[in-house]
């Protein structure tokens, strides 16, 4: 005879898919997404726009303007700190875009 198990809850079978699954890292780096103007302030925030995170960790970030591109580049490493220190290292690199804001 097999032994009865109690019924999962719905919240916690589908914690443990996503836990399995490997989303779970996906999904605290897509909070990256949202959490983006807080994380770099507002004079970045207001230039920038992130796009999307590559799964080995690789934020493509749009930039307004070529100057800002170039600038951003060299503040990589702080920006980066600053992602890895809430995210808990989940990001590898930002790739600066220059592109229209907004436009996707």
């Amino acid at each position: 005879m097999t032994e009865r198990r109690a019924p999962t809850s719905m919240a916690d079978a589908l914690a443990s898919y996503v836990s399995r699954s490997g989303f779970a890292t996906r999904f605290r780096q897509a909070a990256a997404l949202e959490a983006w103007p807080r994380l770099v302030g507002s004079q970045i925030a207001a230039v920038t726009e992130p796009e999307s995170v590559t799964p080995d960790g690789v934020l493509r970030v749009r930039v307004a303007t070529a100057p800002w591109a170039n600038e951003l580049s060299l503040m990589t490493p702080r920006i980066l700190a600053r992602l890895n220190a809430e995210k808990s290292g989940l990001f590898k690199g930002i790739r600066w875009i220059v592109a229209p804001l907004g436009a996707r």
